[in-house]
């Protein structure tokens, strides 16, 4: 797999991909998919990959009918590499982490969304059974939760755009701050593997959908 950062080009096909088997159940855009993949590395208990992978498009019935082995591979490779990228952001180089948000044109103007990246990091936080956060980071976290989820919709639309810039500007560190509360959290505790609820032997088919067995996928 390569390493770095993926390319506009190579973001765009992921993005295009995911436009292309996206259904009401599964991560629908690339930003969607850097807030989902923020979660998971974020989050305070290990997630298999055969367990993320598949609750990426809704479930193992919502996983791609792949055009050909290329496309699917070259899915989950960009997918990875863009993962290892971001964590090595987060762990690293945290000055230079910076939410992958979208842009819509509306009148000759170009605006920032955020939703989307959000609904994708409660997507991938909702996967695990979180401790609770301290009084000192619920700011943080209800910031991400007021853009990631419904419930808040008509909250957003009564935003000035003074306020929405503003939590545009404090996402990043929202983030940031997350990433290492529940970084502490998790050396001053042994959580135990998220694993996928069917067992999986290391020669049956991945559950990933990559069509390779366990053993030389997922499992490593």
């Amino acid at each position: 797999m390569k390493q770095g950062p993926l390319t506009e080009n190579e973001l765009q096909w992921l993005d295009d991909t995911l436009e292309h088997y996206a259904s009401d159940n599964s991560v629908i855009d690339v930003s969607e998919l850097d807030g989902y993949l923020t979660a998971i590395l974020s989050a305070p208990v290990a997630l298999e990959p055969e367990f993320w992978m598949v609750a990426l498009w809704g479930g193992e019935k919502h996983i791609p009918q792949w055009r050909n082995s290329r496309e699917r591979d070259r899915f989950m490779d960009l997918t990875f590499q863009h993962m290892a990228d971001i964590e090595e952001r987060l762990v690293d180089f945290p000055e230079q982490f910076e939410p992958l948000f979208g842009e819509q044109e509306l009148e000759g103007q170009v605006f920032t969304v955020i939703d989307d990246w959000c609904y994708g990091y409660m997507r991938g936080i909702g996967l695990v059974n979180l401790p609770p956060v301290s009084e000192q980071l619920q700011p943080a976290y209800q910031l991400i939760a007021l853009h990631g989820t419904e419930d808040h919709a008509e909250e957003v639309n009564a935003l000035s755009a003074e306020q929405f810039e503003s939590n545009i500007a404090a996402l990043p560190s929202a983030v940031l701050d997350l990433y290492q509360y529940w970084l502490f959290y998790a050396q001053q505790n042994t959580p135990q593997p998220k694993i996928a609820e069917t067992k999986v032997g290391r020669n049956d088919p991945c559950p990933c959908g990559s069509g390779k067995k366990f053993k030389q996928c997922c499992l490593h």
